[in-house]
């Protein structure tokens, strides 16, 4: 595979490459517009009912690992394979323990408390006034999905601020936008079990490359790379566990699968996505860590493409562009689903779609401004830890002001991290990711005590 990828690079120019490209991201997105399901009712637009039947253990295991394995997740955990070797894949894998917290908290409240969806919980047991404070939190969230992940895109069709970075992130955000448009949350989990097999057959053609015989890589290699130490990656690991009890909840785009199939099946589907989430992580994180062993610098996955040749090159694009398109199609689903039925503000397929090129177009202006593109998940991811007791204590009776309690300390920590105001006689270990793991616990640990002290007084 490198002979041919290095001969094919010798033969086409950047511009053919570029070209390839294009053609990758036309193609594949027409593919899933003409095989994607049309939405003629709301159930089938909100709900993913297709010929009356609710997604499948496999559907809904599919569509919950591929809308998780985000263009950016997969350049973070190639990125930090490079950095940590493999426990950098694992530290980043630690983010998908999210799926047993949140599959087995939702079971239960659909099980036990009868609920049917996160803001039917919320507004239930802490009002109208939470149900506002949760929802401006999640779209926040659905909004820095669209830049985050199309940024990435843009990156593989040139540098920052030239005009094919630009009309790249246009052209792949409008034919994405395209194809949900049709079926709404149908479209989005039928176009996810598709894209996750072209992932998992992608990645397999990546590591088939990687261990060949002519690079003389082993799994002995792999799994010898990193040391085992909060310098060296787990301080990274710890906190992502941490933020596990939370991050969750505050993605829509998770939870909202967790209220579309019976509570057995959806159970299972987040336990299986859980593990087949974190196992593709760290797969992914040995592009990371080949490049390490070639002394390689920069962004990895890029950088490893490039040497192989255009062949690799060009699958490595094709998985960020299939990646980028499942959490495009499931965030403008989300943002629908939440303006149309968890505010209802309009329970109609013609709300839904216009909901959907608003958080299109409103999602792509940061593009133009230069935004951060890898900070969005670890900041985000603390700024949200004030939801740990709000679920993990769910069946707990606790009065409404405990809600706005734990949620405020937690965007108050997420704060203190952005802003380097932690004190560092409160972090014990020393490292990359060190402030981020102590923040998180010292901030954990005060939004469950501001979170029961109200039920507390109250006796």
């Amino acid at each position: 595979m490198t002979t041919i990828g290095n001969i094919l690079l010798a033969d086409i120019s950047p511009l053919g490459v570029r070209g390839m490209q294009w053609a990758l991201v036309i193609a594949s997105s027409l593919v899933l517009f003409f095989l994607s399901p049309l939405a003629k009712n709301t159930n089938q637009f909100f709900k993913a009912v297709h010929k009356k039947k609710v997604p499948n253990t496999f559907m809904l295991m599919g569509s919950l690992v591929i809308s998780w394995i985000f263009a950016k997740s997969i350049t973070n955990a190639a990125n930090l394979g490079l950095d940590y070797g493999l426990v950098g894949g694992v530290a980043y894998a630690g983010y998908y323990f999210s799926f047993a917290v949140a599959g087995i908290i939702i079971y239960r409240m659909r099980i036990q408390g009868n609920f049917t969806s996160i803001h039917h919980f919320l507004t239930f047991k802490f009002g109208q006034g939470a149900v506002a404070v949760f929802s401006i939190l999640i779209a926040i969230r659905l909004f820095n999905e669209v830049w985050s992940n199309t940024m990435v895109i843009g990156t593989y069709f040139g540098d920052m601020g030239t005009s094919s970075y630009y009309w790249s992130i246009l052209v792949f955000t409008t034919l994405t936008l395209a194809y949900v448009l049709k079926g709404g949350m149908s479209s989005s989990i039928f176009t996810d079990v598709l894209q996750m097999g072209l992932f998992s057959v992608l990645l397999i053609v990546i590591l088939w490359s990687i261990f060949s015989q002519e690079t003389s890589f082993t799994a002995q290699r792999m799994l010898a790379s990193g040391t085992w130490s909060f310098e060296m990656g787990l301080n990274l690991l710890f906190a992502a566990v941490l933020q596990s009890l939370s991050y969750p909840f505050h993605d829509p785009v998770m939870t909202d699968r967790g209220f579309l199939s019976s509570p057995k099946v959806t159970l299972r589907s987040f336990l299986l996505a859980g593990i087949v989430g974190a196992i593709c992580i760290v797969l992914f994180s040995v592009i990371g860590i080949y490049a390490q062993s070639q002394n390689m610098t920069g962004q990895a996955a890029v950088e490893v493409g490039k040497a192989f040749g255009v062949v690799i090159l060009l699958v490595i694009n094709f998985i960020m562009i299939t990646s980028a398109a499942s959490t495009l199609d499931s965030t403008f689903s989300s943002f629908s689903k939440l303006l149309s039925v968890d505010l209802n503000l309009g329970n109609t397929l013609k709300f839904g779609r216009w909901s959907m090129v608003l958080i299109a177009i409103l999602g792509t202006l940061p593009v133009f401004l230069d935004a951060e593109i890898l900070s969005a998940t670890t900041i985000s991811g603390t700024m949200v830890i004030g939801l740990t007791p709000v679920f993990i204590f769910w069946k707990t009776k606790a009065p409404k002001i405990s809600f706005h309690l734990s949620v405020f300390c937690g965007i108050l920590f997420g704060f203190l991290l952005i802003f380097k105001w932690f004190p560092q006689q409160m972090i014990f270990t020393t490292g990359k990711y060190a402030d981020l793991l102590w923040i998180n616990f010292w901030g954990i640990l005060s939004c469950v005590t501001l979170y029961l002290i109200p039920k507390w007084i109250k006796g």
